[in-house]
């Protein structure tokens, strides 16, 4: 009895020191892909993730600066290029998790056009996007808006929020009649979930590849590694996919 006892507490003992937490700077588009991804990730291999949901600019600031996060879930490829090319990552690791797609939405579910034309009218005061300078989904956003040729028209209602949570919330709380979203943030069952939504055509802004890195801060921690190779499995994958995002 006393020998089955002492080789539990040692199985206990190894399990615990094996089992690590990874800190992750996360793209705010990915809240809710991710927090599941967590909660999945944690039941599989036992590591616990720490994520932290904001700009991608605001984190390469911080990044830069000493921050210590271990893996960058980016909105673009570029700022993991660049965190990799300014030695703050470790080179080899950077790879697309998502590929994710803009929107236009409205919480009305009788305001937005299935062609987007609603952006040449008044029916509307307030437009929401993510700050185009530190979040990606914001350029993006301009991007859609020159290509229609509505930009210049369309600057005087602009409601800026730091990244696309807040913009998302400036729609949800009224403060903005519609915006420009990520499509993983109001689709479900593979649908928009309520209100009304254009999906803004592929073409009219590049490509939002979304690169994950390791950073030089999680180089030796065993669950950073482990949450990136997760990310390219199976159930990570699926979950990425039902939240509208197109995968490489």
């Amino acid at each position: 009895m006393k020998r089955l006892a002492a080789l539990l507490v040692a199985l206990f003992t190894t399990v615990c020191a094996s089992a690590d937490e990874v800190q992750i700077a996360v793209a705010a588009n990915f809240t809710a892909p991710m927090q599941q991804i967590a909660v999945q990730f944690e039941k599989d291999t036992g590591h616990k993730a720490s994520p932290a949901f904001g700009a991608t600019g605001k984190f390469y600031a911080q990044i830069a600066n000493g921050a210590p996060f271990e893996v960058l879930l980016s909105a673009d490829d570029e700022t993991p290029a660049r965190l990799e090319k300014e030695g703050l990552a470790v080179a080899g690791t950077r790879f697309t998790y998502a590929i994710g797609k803009l929107v236009l939405w409205s919480a009305n579910p009788d305001l937005v056009d299935a062609r987007g034309e609603v952006l040449r009218t008044d029916k509307f005061k307030h437009l929401a996007l993510a700050n185009p300078k530190t979040a990606p989904y914001g350029a993006a956003a301009v991007e859609a808006m020159s290509r229609l040729g509505v930009l210049s028209a369309l600057q005087s209602r602009f409601v800026q929020g730091e990244n696309i949570s807040q913009a998302h919330q400036f729609i949800i709380t009224g403060n903005a009649e519609l915006g420009f979203v990520a499509l993983s943030q109001v689709i479900k069952d593979g649908k928009i979930a309520s209100g009304s939504a254009w999906s803004v055509p592929a073409n009219f802004y590049e490509p939002i590849r979304q690169d994950a890195v390791l950073l030089g801060k999680g180089k030796d921690k065993p669950a950073a590694t482990a949450l990136l190779t997760y990310l390219k499995g199976d159930k990570a994958r699926a979950i990425i996919k039902s939240f509208g995002y197109e995968l490489r």
